[in-house]
């Protein structure tokens, strides 16, 4: 008998709890392990994802948690983002120890380990969530954990500036978030999105008020977009990224950059499905996600171009990537038999993206503990000190800009697509703007790498868990470019 699937996330929450006691028993030198145990118990919950089985005992459950294909789909992709996290955080916790306890020790690494798996569980939750006050429990979940991982680092004055701007402003959307629900569930008297789903049908339209009371209803959709706008780095929520990317710890920075946004969207496109699904709420909801996707991609790209920190430059690029996949929910399509929903745009832009953002972050990770600079600066010459690090990153900047034969390319252009059937001709062309100049930034970044000299610094040395990572991620990026099935199966197509 196959294990429900509902029971994956309090496995998970177990597991967290298992890696947190647990390190007040451990030796200060072995903390180490407790990652390794942690990476192995979210490898055995996907293995238990792939056979978990889907039937819902009980009304109330079935209520408030979905089993669809997104839902497997994007409780996969956490705990893949989640494990490849804690593997960097491994590599990672010699930074940590210098500016958490005695750096001859690693204690405080034990909590590092531990964190990310409550913040699994809570974009577990999201992927399942059918109703607004789950969803919002679920996403606060994620984001208190964040606002540790982000100040973790207690000595370094960047990593506390960065935590504590992403407290004020995640304090900000969480108060949008709230009133905005507060405002739905006052108008539809309900906040079940499949009850809602009901309420905005032509049917039940005819006997209720609410056609009558839109400007309400869009208000309340209005501030849950810009409370989600935060979480998935949007304009103008978009203010914390640039700072809390720099001056988070690296692996926290990645799990941002991904995983986030992940959970983010998967919250928006829940919440949003009735309001872009019926007449009522569809165009004008269409029109504010295109407005937001517009000067997502631009504010993005045209700011990274002037970057001179890799990790900034990752930011902002990140930035951009948000506006992109706003346009995909922009184009909303439902489920079909002959062409991608959004939420299968979606789900494999993020995956593509996964792959090619913890790639390149893992790499950033390995050049700043050997260089002690996270500069683009730091990258001269590597094509003669390093050629084969300097040709995987070549491959994953050109996928991150969109180059044809990279799954980088396969994800925009579905992305593109999607908007031209849509007619959404402002956001497109605000979309090949964002590529062109995301064309060059990125082709900077390999400029340095093979046409500047090198400066003969410290020689760069990648773990065995980074090479078991950015050089198989250069394969994939190449593989999926030209033969993108894999990643589109998995999303049931």
């Amino acid at each position: 008998m196959h294990l429900p699937l509902h029971y994956l996330e309090v496995i998970v929450v177990a597991l967290g709890l298992i890696v947190l006691l647990a390190e007040a028993f451990f030796p200060r030198e072995k903390k180490a392990i407790l990652g390794w145990f942690a990476v192995a118990g979210l490898v055995a919950t996907f293995v238990l994802l792939i056979f978990a089985n889907r039937d819902i005992s009980g009304p109330e459950l079935d209520r408030f948690y979905a089993t669809d294909d997104q839902a497997i789909f994007f409780k996969g992709f956490a705990l893949i983002i989640t494990a490849l996290m804690l593997l960097m955080a491994i590599d990672y916790r010699k930074v940590l120890t210098r500016f958490t306890e005695d750096p001859s020790s690693e204690d405080g690494t034990g909590e590092f380990y531990a964190l990310p798996l409550f913040a699994c569980a809570g974009m577990m939750w999201m992927a399942s969530a059918k109703d607004l006050v789950m969803a919002f429990v679920a996403l606060e979940l994620t984001t208190i954990t964040f606002y540790v991982l982000v100040a973790y680092m207690r000595r370094n004055v960047g990593s506390l500036e960065a935590g504590v701007k992403y407290l004020i402003l995640g304090a900000l959307s969480t108060g949008f978030l709230v009133y905005g629900i507060a405002w739905i569930y006052g108008i539809t008297g309900t906040m079940s999105l499949e009850a809602i789903n009901l309420v905005l049908s032509p049917e039940a339209l005819s006997t209720n008020n609410i056609a009558q009371n839109t400007t309400a209803l869009l208000f309340g959709i209005a501030l849950i977009v810009v409370a989600l706008a935060f979480k998935v780095g949007a304009v103008p929520m978009h203010l914390w990224i640039p700072d809390v990317y720099q001056g988070a710890p690296t692996p926290t920075t990645t799990f941002l950059s991904v995983g986030s946004k992940a959970a983010g969207f998967i919250v928006a496109m829940r919440i949003l499905e009735p309001f872009l699904t019926h007449e009522i709420t569809r165009d004008k909801t269409i029109f504010i996600l295109t407005i937001l996707a517009a000067a997502t991609i631009l504010v993005g790209s045209l700011a990274a171009i002037a970057q001179t920190n890799l990790k900034r430059l990752l930011a902002y690029s990140s930035v951009a990537n948000a506006g992109f996949i706003l346009l995909a929910v922009a184009a909303w399509k439902g489920s079909s038999e002959t062409d991608l929903s959004s939420f299968q745009v979606v789900g494999f832009y993020l995956a593509t993206y996964l792959i090619m953002t913890v790639a390149a972050l893992f790499a950033l990770q390995s050049i700043s503990q050997s260089t002690g600079s996270e500069s683009i600066a730091s990258l001269r010459g590597l094509a003669q000190t390093h050629p084969s690090l300097a040709w995987t990153l070549t491959i994953i900047f050109s996928a991150l800009a969109g180059l044809p034969l990279t799954v980088g390319f396969v994800g925009k252009f579905f992305v593109f697509r999607a908007a031209v059937y849509s007619d959404l001709w402002l956001a497109v062309g605000c979309g090949f703007v964002g590529a062109a100049a995301g064309f060059y930034f990125y082709f900077k970044v390999i400029r340095e790498m093979f046409w500047s000299p090198s400066e003969h610094g410290p020689e760069i040395y990648l773990s065995s868990t980074a090479k078991a990572v950015i050089y198989p991620a250069a394969i994939l990026i190449i593989f999926l470019g030209l033969y993108p099935q894999p990643i589109l199966a998995l999303l049931g197509k």
